[in-house]
């Protein structure tokens, strides 16, 4: 190489090349690894070296080179890119490799605007330097490549217009930590502090992207995903409307329940017009959550809910279709269909379904959700009323064109309202589920709005955590985390603000947490066991158990401490049911593990001293807040040991943890033979999680005859995940072929966010 080359440095002046100084950075970042060269790194970026290059760019350069290395006989350059680039973003951010202290880089981006002014008000300057005591630095190091790119695209402090970096990841932790407790006593609170940053920093705690990129910040939004629901009314419409556009705007994911909304031709005031339908109103939804770019975090996105006997459902299911043309589709949207036992039980006799507009069957739109003996009533009364509008199909055929649509589009997702209101943490009597939310893995009462200041509405609000399975070795290590992970998350409901009252109320009245899981497919690598093949049902049924069991335990606790949510009489908590007596009694045919927990116990404890939360539990995707922890996303089987996830950041190649430790342990999603073993996994946390559960179908043409996935075999995983009391299905998978490369080691994945890491879409 020319060693007479020269660099432009930032200020416009250009000097001689420093190898030396480029081989001791390189040399310094392979320390302690396995299988890297440092000469293999510098011989990668030396060939793209140019005289005059930018300094930052000899930078990028360098980490490029090391990341371009990452593979299976060599995973461990996912360290040396990940120390290369935190290197280089502690340049960018402070001028050098050390970071200043808590107290002078607290108190200079309070000056910036960047950080909540409130820090330096709730602690004294002597509490900061307790704070600085607690951080560890070098704990940046643990970051694999894709962290540390994903922390530098989505939630590190920093302004995305000049691409200026204000901070780096311990710093983070820590005052997320101090932000989220600073309303407890002077004499603990530190102690918290500390434990929630030694858990989030080493990765035992998942953050999901509002709380990771706000908290610390003058925003005040934290909640990872928002339920709203419209009556059929324009004030109403409206309502939903603005209420979009304000909570996309704070970085949520959006859930949408429309399906009041009157079929075409409906009449309107007595016959003097007819009724637009659903399709104008849900195209001014579309425009509402594309409206806002979530602060340039993620895109704004939503999921719209309707049941499937609806009037005007054959037009809905093909609403995202790439087929028509843009005045008969709404593509931009997802879906949720809604079902219950009566439709499935059509479908199995092989009989019809009686398709109505909810504004002519008085009764039977909150019936669907709040009383299905009812519901099953009225839907038969309605159908002998020949006086009623209504359109007949063949059960199998409406069934059929749904399980098409979400083949072909992979986002039709589908809710079973009557699990989600039978095995609830809330009488449907008095606080129905009605939707969930674009992940499907929420679970909440909501009431519409009749206008944006509604005090009586109820928007649902979720927020997010995930406990890291692959970093415990002990269920019991669960308890203190899960006893952090509800603290942390009740504080931040009082921290955070409402910019719509109906929101407020809610969250203060009901104070529903929503905490999941990361690194599941890791757990079972670590105890040899396989999706597919029955060998973790147990040990899953053991594992959710404990994770319910103690978040119970920490609300119940916490109830102690600062009194029931006001609304605790609304839940079935109140009156002494558990997850453990609601679930579907199929699940004892697949698994045979007792209970191992005191539930007597516990539930005296919470008649006594009630919860402070209505809701602990969600198990959402995770699929960008996982890849900080380097875990495997929420609870599904990894495509490739080897992942490279495409994001607006480039193409990130991310390794599964332990990965010489354990590579011939993981099942791969594409080598199990079908949804039969995932399924029965997930109807077995569901037995115990009060939500839902971002759940997935995956298929594989090249199984089937023909290269065709048969009808017959999508609806035998529709009805046995209902039969297992399964709440929600998320995404149908099919796989292309094209994505995976090789020998199923490294899959290629377009990356989409999450409800706690991404667009809700985490």
């Amino acid at each position: 190489m020319n060693t007479n080359m020269t660099v432009t440095k930032r200020s416009g002046e250009r000097e001689s090349i420093d190898l030396d100084k480029i081989h001791r950075v390189i040399t310094w970042s392979t320390k302690g690894l396995k299988n890297v060269s440092v000469s293999e790194v510098e011989l990668r970026s030396h060939l793209q070296f140019f005289d005059g290059i930018p300094t930052e760019a000899i930078h990028e350069t360098i980490i490029k080179a090391a990341a371009d290395l990452i593979s299976p006989e060599a995973p461990d350059y996912q360290f040396v890119a990940a120390r290369l680039a935190v290197f280089h973003l502690r340049k960018k951010a402070y001028g050098q490799f050390e970071p200043p202290s808590l107290v002078d880089h607290v108190t200079r981006l309070v000056e910036l605007g960047k950080y909540d002014k409130n820090i330096l008000t709730d602690y004294t300057r002597e509490e900061l330097e307790v704070m600085d005591t607690y951080i560890d630095h070098w704990r940046d190091m643990n970051f694999s490549y894709a962290a540390v790119k994903q922390l530098e695209g989505k939630y590190l402090v920093q302004n995305r217009v000049t691409h200026e970096v204000y901070e780096s990841a311990q710093f983070l932790y820590i005052l997320v930590a101090a932000c989220l407790f600073a309303r407890y006593p002077a004499e603990t609170r530190l102690k918290y502090i500390k434990d929630f940053y030694d858990a989030t920093s080493s990765f035992k705690i998942s953050l999901p992207t509002p709380i990771m990129s706000g908290v610390r910040t003058p925003t005040r939004q934290f909640s990872s995903c928002v339920l709203i629901e419209c009556d059929d009314s324009l004030d109403s419409i409206n309502a939903t409307a603005s209420s979009i556009v304000k909570y996309v705007s704070q970085r949520a994911g959006i859930g949408i329940n429309a399906g009041r909304i009157r079929a075409l031709g409906s009449p309107i005031r007595g016959g003097e017009a007819f009724h637009t339908g659903c399709l104008p109103f849900y195209k001014y939804f579309q425009t509402a959550v594309k409206s806002c770019s979530q602060g340039g975090v993620r895109g704004g996105a939503a999921t719209l809910f309707y049941p499937i006997w609806h009037l005007e459902v054959e037009s809905l299911l093909v609403l995202k279709n790439n087929r028509g043309v843009d005045d008969n589709r709404v593509r931009h949207l997802d879906y949720g269909v809604q079902l219950n036992k009566l439709m499935y039980q059509r479908l199995i006799k092989g009989q019809d379904i009686s398709l109505f507009s909810p504004s002519d069957v008085p009764g039977l739109y909150d019936a669907f959700f709040a009383d299905q003996v009812e519901f099953e009533r009225l839907y038969l009364q309605y159908e002998q009323d020949t006086s009623v509008r209504r359109k007949t199909l063949k059960a199998v055929e409406l069934f059929s064109l749904m399980m098409q649509e979400r083949a072909s589009t992979g986002r039709i997702y589908i809710q079973n309202v009557d699990h989600c209101n039978t095995h609830s943490p809330f009488d449907p009597s008095v606080a129905p589920i009605k939707q969930s939310n674009l992940c499907l893995e929420i679970a909440l009462p909501t009431k519409p709005l009749k206008n944006i200041d509604d005090p009586n509405g109820e928007i649902a609000l979720c927020t997010l955590s995930a406990l890291n399975l692959g970093a415990i070795k002990d269920l019991s290590e669960l308890e203190p985390l899960a006893d952090l992970a509800v603290r942390a998350l009740d504080n931040l409901l009082d921290y955070q603000d409402y910019p719509i009252i109906s929101a407020q109320l809610g969250s203060m009245n009901r104070r529903t947490l929503g905490i999941g899981v990361i690194n599941f497919a890791n757990y079972l690598a670590k105890n040899g066991k396989k999706y597919s093949d029955g060998s973790a049902n147990n040990l899953t049924h053991k594992t959710f158990e404990a994770i319910q069991f103690y978040l119970l335990k920490a609300s119940m606790n916490l109830a102690k401490e600062q009194g029931a949510c006001p609304l605790f009489h609304e839940t079935t908590y109140s009156k002494g049911i558990l997850p453990i007596d609601t679930y579907k009694r199929d699940l004892d045919a697949i698994c045979n593990e007792p209970l191992h927990m005191d539930w007597e116990t516990l539930r005296k404890d919470i008649q006594e001293y009630g919860l402070r939360n209505s809701t602990l539990s969600a198990l959402m995707p995770s699929e960008t807040s996982s890849q900080i922890s380097n875990a495997t996303n929420g609870i599904e089987p990894p495509r490739g040991l080897i992942s490279v996830k495409a994001s607006k950041d480039g193409q990130l190649k991310q390794v599964v943890p332990d990965f010489e430790e354990l590579r011939d342990s993981y099942e791969l999603l594409w080598n199990m033979p079908n949804n039969d073993g995932y399924l029965q996994l997930v109807g077995i946390m569901q037995k115990f999680i009060d939500q839902a559960i971002s759940a997935n179908t995956n298929y594989d043409p090249s199984r089937f005859e023909g290269r065709k996935v048969p009808m017959q075999t999508l609806l035998k995983d529709l009805l046995g995940a209902y039969k297992l009391g399964v709440k929600t299905l998320y995404y149908h998978n099919t796989r292309d072929g094209a994505s995976d490369q090789f020998d199923d080691i490294t899959a290629v994945i377009e990356e989409d966010d999450d409800c706690a890491g991404g667009a809700c879409k985490i």
